[in-house]
């Protein structure tokens, strides 16, 4: 019973796991961070990214321009362009430590030992990396609601809204979140399972040893 948990546990870690490093990456490098919806011109929508802006026009046509040097950029982006990059290398590391854990992967069957200590250190990295997506994401949002609702700016100004990636990063964070966490829970089940049993004569050999020696 506990083995099939085990099981199931760590495929479906590594399912939303990989799942979230996917999404993760895709965030990291899509340019839908925010957009904006001009009144004036509605013809035109902005969208922005942590590495160029675009413009998409009715007919279908997308002029993209990469930001500037990066010292010019505010520092909610330049941090949250090093987060991302961070957590897609986390990601990716989680990946190739998890992998050789998981029952069932032929990969040192002979070293149980080694199997769960790669596969916590999977998980550990999945939730690591999960944090460095929610981190830059929640930020960047957070900063938006604040500039949205700013009463210095005037009315007719356009206003800065949430994009797609925003809310792709937030269940990408998620996802790696909950997977580290279920590949970790996995591991420690597995490590009371190799816990050895206590011998069934050693709790009587002691009594008879003590009774021997008060009789001499």
């Amino acid at each position: 019973m506990a083995g099939s948990w085990r099981a199931k546990a760590q495929a479906g870690g590594m399912l939303l796991a990989i799942l979230g490093w996917v999404s993760s990456c895709v965030t990291t490098f899509v340019p839908l961070w925010k957009s904006l919806n001009l009144d004036l011109n509605e013809l035109e929508v902005w969208t922005m990214g942590l590495w160029q802006v675009c413009i998409a026009r009715e007919e279908g046509a997308v002029e993209c321009r990469a930001h500037g040097s990066f010292l010019a950029l505010p520092p909610e982006l330049r941090i949250s362009r090093l987060l991302m990059c961070l957590s897609n290398g986390l990601g990716l590391l989680g990946c190739l430590l998890a992998a050789p854990g998981l029952e069932g992967w032929r990969a040192c069957e002979d070293k149980p030992g080694l199997k769960r200590w790669l596969l916590l250190a999977g998980g550990a990295a999945f939730g690591t990396a999960g944090m460095a997506t929610l981190a830059p994401i929640s930020w960047v949002a957070y900063n938006t609601v604040l500039d949205f609702w700013d009463d210095t700016v005037p009315d007719i100004v356009p206003r800065w809204e949430f994009g797609e990636a925003t809310f792709l990063g937030w269940f990408a964070g998620a996802f790696l979140a909950t997977g580290g966490l279920l590949l970790a829970c996995s591991a420690r089940s597995t490590r009371t399972a190799m816990l050895p049993a206590p011998a069934s004569g050693a709790a009587h050999s002691l009594p008879v040893r003590i009774t021997l020696l008060y009789s001499q």
